[in-house]
């Protein structure tokens, strides 16, 4: 339960009343939130372990002791969120019980929304992918359209799947930024127009009749890296998300990096061309306006690449000549290597940028459009990197694409619920 933001009045300046923040202060906890906790403690150890865990190796895991770890087993195994897998000798004694997660024991649904595609997924208790579709987005951005466009679609997944209602704990939902992450809101995205403060996470629960938690789509993708991409996902590294728009997904010491408002990792302002074309925000080269998928297909319309077609910009469209920029490229057309180089060298700046900040182990990258640009991307992002690294001569940083896959938005929305199952927050901890 997170702690309300506590102020207190005083002394009034200039005829009001001012506020100031109050020191925060420890809380205690209750026993129902301990075994809470602690159930949760053992589940993250079960599942981090590929072959599973015994009980006495969950005590030594835990710190937790032997009574406690059979009580809550037990209330796991009940709960068919733990199953036994067996037997294994270790030393003399019995033979040990393994345990491990019970995939079938709960299901979670996630649905990323990116302006060009609506994807949704189902993962069982183990974050295996066992349904998945993708839609084009509506072209009208109509906010009712479009969220019942996404309950029809996520009705639908769980139609074909075949599970059962009460075994799926939630609906996690990755939207671009910036979200109010709180309220459940969606608060004007760059490529969604008309939707201001539209209470997304709240009207896809009602409609799915499931519980719904919202997270930017950068976010997310980091949490599935995390959970899902194997060696990409340890330690600290940066996800650049590549879709309709791009920003960055931040993970610092195995721990996601929010931002106080939830909306951390906008880079869209970063400038990676001095000279480059002129950005809204009264600068010029801003990553917004020369590494964007539409500002790629801008400069690839006026080189000629298209031919004599005429172009339009909406996402849909963008799609398509996105792709048509790539095979260009790979078929070897000089003015779209030209483009893809260009580019290439314009987003190392901004990932360089992020990089020396934080003092990362690795930039993955992934998202949408991903899988167009890897190819020409990994023959020249990395070594561009190292260039502009002020760590080089101390550690080397590694630059890959996604463990997860084109859906890791979206397997990061349903990671989301699967981690409040999962996940032991020391926030619950706290007294309200």
């Amino acid at each position: 339960m997170q702690r309300p933001d506590a102020v207190i009045s005083t002394k009034a300046v200039d005829g009001a009343m001012a506020e100031q923040p109050k020191a925060s202060m420890r809380r205690g906890t209750n026993l129902p939130a301990m075994a809470d906790f602690n159930q949760s403690v053992i589940l993250d150890a079960i599942r981090r372990s590929q072959t599973g865990l015994s009980r006495v190796e969950l005590a030594s895991a835990t710190g937790l002791s032997a009574q406690t770890i059979s009580n809550i087993c037990r209330r796991l195994l009940d709960g068919d969120l733990i199953e036994e897998a067996g037997k294994e000798i270790s030393g003399p004694g019995k033979p040990r019980t393994m345990l491990r997660l019970n995939p079938e024991g709960r299901f979670a649904l996630g649905v990323h929304l990116d302006p060009t595609v609506m994807t949704f997924v189902m993962l069982d208790l183990t974050g295996t992918v066992v349904a998945r579709s993708s839609h084009p987005t509506p072209t009208s951005t109509d906010p009712d359209f479009i969220i019942a466009s996404l309950v029809a679609a996520l009705t639908s997944l769980i139609d074909e799947s075949g599970v059962s209602r009460d075994r799926i704990s939630g609906v996690g939902i990755a939207a671009p930024g910036p979200i109010d992450r709180l309220r459940g809101t969606i608060v004007d995205p760059p490529h969604l127009m008309g939707w201001h403060q539209v209470a997304l996470r709240d009207a896809l629960s009602v409609g799915v009749g499931l519980p719904a938690i919202l997270d930017k789509d950068v976010t997310a993708a980091a949490i599935a890296e995390m959970w899902a991409g194997g060696q990409s996902g340890l330690g600290s590294f940066v996800f650049f998300y590549l879709g309709t728009g791009i920003g960055a997904g931040l993970v610092v010491k195995d721990e996601v990096v929010r931002g106080s408002s939830d909306n951390a990792g906008e880079i869209g302002h970063i400038v990676t061309d001095p000279d480059g074309p002129p950005c809204f925000c009264g600068m010029r080269g801003c990553v917004l306006v020369t590494c964007m998928p539409q500002s790629l297909v801008r400069e690839a319309d006026q080189s000629g690449v298209f031919g004599a077609v005429t172009v339009s910009y909406d996402t849909s469209s963008v799609d398509e000549r996105f792709t048509e920029l790539c095979d260009a490229a790979a078929a070897g057309n000089a003015a779209a290597v030209e483009i893809l180089d260009r580019s290439a060298v314009r987003l190392s700046k901004a990932v360089s940028v992020v990089a020396n900040m934080i003092d990362l182990d690795r930039v993955v990258f992934g998202g949408p459009f991903w899988t167009r640009l890897s190819e020409h991307y990994m023959r020249r992002i990395p070594a561009l990197l190292e260039e502009l690294r002020a760590a080089r001569s101390i550690h080397r940083i590694t630059v890959m694409g996604t463990g997860v896959g084109e859906d890791v938005a979206a397997v990061g929305a349903a990671c989301l619920v699967l981690d409040e199952a999962l996940a032991p927050n020391p926030r619950s901890l706290l007294l309200s």
